[in-house]
């Protein structure tokens, strides 16, 4: 026993004297411009920091469920979950690396020996029993199995971080699916709308035609526009029908499980207060996927230490125990007990396989240097981006607003003066087609508002937290 303890104490020396092979990580640093307020910035938006549960502005009880519903049961997510568990188990089996490695082993058989080696008064045919316990520890001189740990629990936080990114996907896909289906209900309406304008356009040139002021050419002109706009009719619809289809898929459901409130609005979603927004240096400490590339330049870092541990001795204590009896009665008895206590050394005499995977790992940790900077910068510009197509699209709508107005208003006039005899029917013809475009182009422009929404929310990567 004293041997033993002789054993356990220098494994304890060695253990409190061990020093992590490798460099040390270091979390990299951000632009410094980056932290400040962003550059697009317009009245639509706001410094404040950025709402959790962003779809709320929207005060729509259905996409607030929707978007629930998708959190819970997206089918994207739920593969990032799993992937969350198979990181933590990876870690759990780093961390056991740590502990003594034990082995019970017993085995059975049935033996005979040839004469000549049979003790005298000895049966050469009998049983033999064999049981034992292993136990081994390796000595982490060089942190190997420390800088695993280590590498593990980097990938387990970056598989959180993946999995919150993707939270952040599917609650703006969502969004997306539900503000596009509003909208194309709103475009078809409006369609809709315009084809009923156009048919009366027609009975009236057609009752103008009864009494000689029209011509046919003059219904044929306006029938033709009418069948124009009414081609529009089921693009529109086939539109809804996608992104209702696409808004089941993301909420984990078949299409026709769909409940019908996810159905019911025909007008596209709007905010009615700026967007906050926050600052660069919020957007950095948010987006999950900027902290998944900086939990993994950290797992690829503690891997150089892994493969540099590699290049030292591996030092292992261990011992035995068990015993060998031709009966189980017999294994319990002092009198067959053995035991063995020691070390193992291992130390490669070729370093150059060791020194290519320390070059390896080096080499992926640069990578997921380069990796981290790309996700930061491509974050800043998506963020960028987003609010100036926002801006941009509210000042694309205003204009289109008022010429609109203006269309709606030379097809009065057209109407009324047509009435008087005053212009032809190509006139107003003509003020009709314009007023057309302009509410369907309005149509458009407010759909596009609600995509450029929820592309500067999804850019902005928050609203996952307290889902």
């Amino acid at each position: 026993m004293t041997i033993y303890r002789n054993i356990l104490a220098t494994a304890s020396a060695l253990a409190l004297a061990a020093c992590a092979a490798g460099p040390n990580y270091t979390a990299p640093v951000h632009p410094q411009t980056a932290a400040g307020a962003f550059i697009a910035t317009s009245a639509a938006v706001t410094p404040e920091p950025v709402q959790g549960n962003w779809w709320r502005l929207y005060n729509d009880p259905v996409l607030d469920q929707l978007v629930t519903d998708a959190l819970a049961a997206n089918t994207d997510i739920r593969v990032a979950v799993a992937r969350i568990a198979r990181a933590r188990a990876v870690l759990r089996g780093a961390k056991a690396d740590r502990l003594p490695q034990a082995n019970v082993g017993a085995s059975g058989n049935y033996v005979r020996v040839p004469e000549m080696q049979a003790p005298p008064g000895i049966d050469r045919e009998n049983w033999q029993v064999d049981a034992g316990l292993d136990v081994s520890y390796e000595v982490d001189l060089f942190g190997r199995v420390s800088r695993g740990v280590e590498a593990g629990r980097g990938d387990l936080a970056a598989a959180q971080a993946d999995a919150d990114a993707v939270r952040v996907i599917v609650a703006a896909e969502t969004a997306r699916a539900y503000a596009d289906a509003a909208s194309a209900a709103e475009r078809l309406e409006v369609a809709e709308r315009i084809v009923r304008l156009l048919d009366q356009s027609i009975d009236l040139t057609e009752r103008r035609r009864g009494v000689g002021l029209a011509t046919r050419l003059d219904t044929a002109r306006i029938g033709a526009l009418r069948n124009q706009r009414q081609a529009e009719v089921p693009a529109f619809a086939a539109q809804r029908d996608a992104a209702l289809f696409r808004l089941a898929t993301l909420t984990g459901r078949a299409p026709a499980d769909l409940p019908d409130t996810a159905r019911a609005r025909t007008t596209t979603l709007r905010l009615s207060q700026p967007i906050p927004v926050g600052d660069g240096a919020a957007l950095l400490a948010r987006r999950p996927d900027i902290r998944a590339a900086e939990r993994r330049l950290a797992a690829n870092t503690a891997r150089i230490g892994v493969a540099t541990a590699d290049l030292y001795p591996r030092i292992t204590l261990g011992g035995s125990i068990g015993s060998t009896g031709n009966d189980i009665g017999d294994i319990f008895t002092g009198g067959p007990l053995r035991f063995l206590l020691g070390g193992l050394l291992n130390w490669a005499i070729n370093p150059e396989p060791a020194r290519a995977r320390v070059q390896a790992a080096e080499a992926d940790t640069q990578a997921a240097l380069a990796t981290f900077d790309g996700v930061v910068l491509g974050a800043l510009q998506e963020t960028e981006t987003a609010l100036s197509a926002y801006a941009h699209a509210l000042e694309r709508r205003a204009a289109l607003q008022a010429a609109q107005t203006e269309a709606q208003a030379a097809v009065n006039i057209s109407r009324a003066r047509q009435r008087e005899g005053d212009i032809d029917s190509l006139a107003l013809l003509d003020a009709e087609r314009t007023f057309a475009d302009a509410e369907a182009a309005l149509a458009a422009a407010d759909a596009q508002i609600a995509t450029t929404q929820v592309d500067l929310f999804k850019a902005l990567g928050g609203g996952w937290q307290a889902s």
